[in-house]
């Protein structure tokens, strides 16, 4: 079992993203990855509130960057 993620280590990383959306390419790849992350913690029992950590994880939506794929 990893370390155990919170709401509030999430709410962490989305103001990490934050900061990273003047780069689109790096904000995206960054926002997929904390999606991935709450996923894999969620289904390995490693979040500690699964509903608190996905309602912040999603907040980043509300970030304006591009989201694109190539």
């Amino acid at each position: 079992m990893g370390l155990m993620i919170t709401p509030q280590y999430v709410v962490g990383e989305v103001e990490n993203i934050r900061r990273m959306k003047s780069d689109d390419e790096i904000a995206h790849s960054a926002e997929d990855g904390l999606f991935i992350e709450v996923l894999e913690a969620i289904a390995n029992g490693e979040c500690s509130d699964p509903q608190g950590c996905a309602r912040e994880a999603i907040i980043t939506r509300d970030i304006e960057f591009a989201r694109w794929c190539a």
